[in-house]
């Protein structure tokens, strides 16, 4: 308690006096054991960071390495850049890979619009034009893959293959969503601070929890956008992810006309933190597989 009550007050002190400096090693949420001395600090690395402006906001995002352009979606809310950090070691070796901060997330503005998939397909969109006249394949995850999909299903002339983990059909009723800052602090306090230091606006962070919780209890992932969807799609799932379950996964699964699925067994809803090997063992065939 004392911890949290901590966390909490730095909060409130960051609203009033700004930012401090970031706790290194970087870490994803509930993250078990430290990150090793050499880790990258993805979504806080100057040597590859860039920003685009989007007209109501500043979207941070880093590249690495050359070759054909891949582009990595973070989760929500809890989300950021590092965790998605082995799929950039590896993919890095290969391609260009182009890895977005969204909205309100790491040193991403929130904006002044409320949080929609038409705003995230723009936000990519611009990020893409920023860094490359070629088609793009999408990795994302949760959140991330929500954009992946409305970004796919509005612009296919621009996306050559995309790859989701851990989301699928979204009703406004599948589940009810409310943000609780208390909660999180006693989940994870390092990892809060640490994004709160990250954030251009860290006074905002209710408001980007209470817009998270509006957007999921709103937004439709729905067979109107996802039959829309002209590319290859690889659709991944844990076996037992709760955010998104084996019904909607499979629903979404159904509705793309050009999917495959697969679903790692007694996975959770950041299977590939759990178990990267199976992910990308997964993954890896159906990029190197020709799109046509």
């Amino acid at each position: 308690m004392k911890h949290l009550l901590f966390s909490l007050g730095l909060l409130i002190s960051f609203s009033s006096f700004g930012q401090t400096p970031i706790a290194k090693p970087m870490r994803h949420f509930m993250q078990q054991n430290p990150s090793s001395s050499g880790a990258i600090s993805y979504g806080n690395n100057p040597s590859a960071g860039r920003y685009v402006n989007v007209g109501d906001a500043q979207i941070y995002y880093e590249v690495y390495g050359t070759g054909d352009p891949i582009l990595i979606l973070h989760g929500g809310l809890l989300g950021s850049t590092f965790e998605m950090h082995q799929f950039i070691d590896s993919l890095s070796q290969s391609f260009q890979v182009i890895a977005i901060s969204t909205r309100g997330h790491g040193k991403s503005e929130l904006g002044t619009q409320p949080l929609s998939v038409e705003q995230k397909a723009g936000d990519i969109m611009a990020v893409v034009n920023a860094v490359t006249d070629e088609c793009v394949s999408i990795i994302g995850f949760s959140d991330g893959g929500f954009g992946g999909y409305m970004f796919a299903s509005l612009y296919p002339e621009r996306v050559k293959k995309l790859i989701v983990i851990g989301a699928g059909e979204q009703t406004p009723k599948l589940r009810k969503m409310e943000f609780n800052a208390v909660e999180l602090f006693q989940n994870d306090p390092a990892y809060m601070e640490q994004q709160l230091a990250l954030m251009p606006e860290p006074n905002r962070l209710m408001e980007l929890g209470n817009q998270i919780a509006d957007f999921y209890n709103s937004t439709s992932i729905s067979k109107d956008m996802l039959e829309k969807i002209q590319c290859p799609v690889l659709v991944i799932a844990g076996e037992k992810d709760r955010n998104a379950s084996l019904e909607t996964v499979i629903n979404a699964y159904r509705m793309i006309p050009n999917s495959q699925l697969s679903i790692i067994p007694n996975g959770s809803h950041g299977v590939f933190l759990e178990n990267f090997p199976a992910v990308w063992y997964s993954l890896v065939p159906f990029l190197k597989t020709k799109g046509e």
